[in-house]
């Protein structure tokens, strides 16, 4: 009798935790297992809940990325550093957010970027802040190229 009812303890944890985190913001199913092991629920338990989560459509990657990658967009990340947190948090397909999104639109968005941080001003002749700016525009995850172009703009 015991161990039943430990059974349906870990399943019923597991689905409350799982449910009020989704009620929160969206999870990849990777971020939700993390969560829910923290919470000592079992392996099997866990699998299967998200199991369920996902056939109710409660539980998505793809919704998760879509929303996520769209996030980190609107706070002025490159591609290629949302690129490399989706892939920390379980998934390894591109969005199609960032698949519409033009290389040409990207350089655009790390110039706004640089504009808004620093100006426009002409750093052609200053190599150290124009290094500074690269360096700021690379870690926030734009390719070389629109690095190289974003630094070109002038007022």
């Amino acid at each position: 009798m015991g161990k039943a009812s430990n059974q349906d303890d870990q399943d019923y944890r597991a689905r409350s935790a799982a449910l009020r985190l989704l009620a929160r913001r969206e999870h990849s199913r990777l971020e939700l297992s993390l969560k829910l092991r923290q919470r000592k629920i079992e392996s099997d338990v866990i699998e299967r809940v998200l199991d369920d989560y996902e056939a109710e459509g409660w539980l998505n990657d793809e919704r998760f990325a879509d929303v996520y990658a769209r996030q980190r967009m609107d706070l002025g990340y490159g591609p290629l550093r949302i690129l490399a947190e989706l892939q920390q948090r379980g998934i390894h397909s591109t969005p199609q957010c960032l698949r519409d999104i033009t290389d040409s639109e990207w350089t655009e968005r790390a110039a706004l970027l640089r504009e808004k941080r620093f100006g426009l001003g002409d750093i052609s002749e200053d190599w150290d802040e124009k290094a500074r700016q690269g360096r700021f525009l690379a870690r926030r995850g734009f390719a070389s190229d629109q690095v190289e172009s974003a630094l070109e703009r002038r007022l």
